[in-house]
């Protein structure tokens, strides 16, 4: 799935999901360094505690971050 994200650096979040588990996730622009660290930490994790331990979570003065803009993708892919 592609998710078009809202209020930060990276445009868009490509991820797969397999029986409720993440199985990849890509960040297109935004900070690299941690882009790509949240994707090898999310790998694994199930959707619900991917959402739980992420949402919510701001970058500086804006109200999101790229973490939290992965929390809404993942609500939007359970609907």
């Amino acid at each position: 799935m592609i998710y078009k994200t809202s209020g930060v650096c990276c445009s868009e979040i490509s991820f797969e999901i397999e029986e409720n588990i993440v199985k990849d996730v890509n960040f297109k622009g935004g900070c690299s360094g941690n882009a790509a660290g949240i994707s090898k930490l999310v790998v694994g994790m199930s959707v619900d505690d991917v959402i739980t331990r992420l949402e919510g979570i701001q970058c500086g003065y804006k109200s999101t971050s790229c973490p939290d803009q992965l929390s809404k993708a993942l609500k939007e892919w359970r609907k």
